[in-house]
């Protein structure tokens, strides 16, 4: 049997085009930091666990600096459902008490972050799991809330317990990990200087940190295919402008309105630019950065 390759073979000569594209993106981005928040069905799919793990192996190994951000809040719905503990909502937040609070940390620092560091092992690469409250990384402040109510329709403020947002970030912890050539994998749970542990969403958790370090990129990996216009057309590219104008015409409307202000906070303060993608889709993030098509919708300032 021969081991000779054909050097004509059309799929020989198609993989050698796609490092070709990919070569400039290499050389501009070596160095730089991607944010990645890594959640919603590639958690439940060990096919896509693995794809994404590849994907965030591979950037390591071509010289840029991956920082992933995990969400977790079916796992913790479950875990809480396991435990009997009850969960009460509020405008479809969950109200976090102290015991929620508790299962929260531990599903999030615990299993799926440890999970997401063995999956990375698994394709080669170097993790390390932390929170935001391991090297003082993200100080949280309580989340405020308003709702209106129906019979009034006076705004009432609404305590959804220990849930917070980043106020404050220091990324020296991050900085330590990359130097050592490792790959940072993040909970989003923080401590606030009142001395309570916050749980905080994912997205803001990943858009303050890519904020902080000046990120090249931040991806939001979701589960749908970006933002669409009312034709159901992906728009490749907007700007803030584009935003607020799409949300005051109804075509930007739902779960998709915080993950782009989250966006546009994150290149406002910072980050070169902000992606929201179909984390479905295997290879996503590679698709939609070392190919001139792309696969998502792009937000610059």
């Amino acid at each position: 049997m021969s081991n000779i390759v054909d050097m004509q073979d059309p799929r020989m000569l198609a993989k050698a085009e796609v490092l070709i594209e990919a070569l400039p993106y290499f050389q501009r981005y070596a160095g730089r930091t991607f944010v990645v928040k890594y959640g919603g069905h590639a958690m439940g799919d060990p096919e896509a666990a693995r794809d994404f793990a590849e994907d965030i192996v591979l950037l390591k190994a071509v010289g840029i600096n991956p920082v992933v951000v995990h969400g977790g809040g079916p796992q913790i719905g479950a875990m809480l459902k396991k435990l009997g503990v009850e969960s009460t909502f509020v405008d479809g937040l969950r109200v976090t008490d102290k015991a929620t609070a508790e299962v929260a940390e531990m599903v999030l620092s615990g299993a799926i972050n440890k999970e997401l560091v063995g999956w990375i092992a698994g394709a080669g690469g170097k993790a390390i799991g932390i929170s935001g409250k391991d090297g003082g990384l993200v100080t949280a402040t309580k989340v405020q809330r308003t709702t209106k109510d129906p019979e009034s329709n006076i705004e009432q403020a609404i305590d959804l317990g220990f849930v917070g947002e980043p106020n404050r970030v220091d990324t020296t912890i991050l900085d330590t990990v990359v130097a050592a050539g490792m790959i940072p994998v993040v909970a989003p749970i923080g401590a606030g200087e009142d001395g309570h542990t916050y749980n905080i969403n994912a997205d803001t958790m990943a858009g303050a940190i890519a904020a902080a370090l000046g990120a090249a990129r931040l991806f939001l990996l979701t589960d749908v295919t970006g933002v669409l216009d009312k034709e159901g057309r992906l728009m490749t590219d907007l700007t803030p402008a584009d935003i607020a104008r799409l949300k005051d015409d109804g075509t930007i409307r739902g779960g998709m309105i915080p993950k782009l202000e989250t966006c546009v906070h994150a290149v406002e303060a910072g980050c070169e630019a902000a992606v929201v993608l179909d984390g479905r889709v295997p290879h996503a993030m590679l698709l939609e950065f070392f190919t001139a098509r792309g696969a998502g919708t792009l937000i610059r300032a």
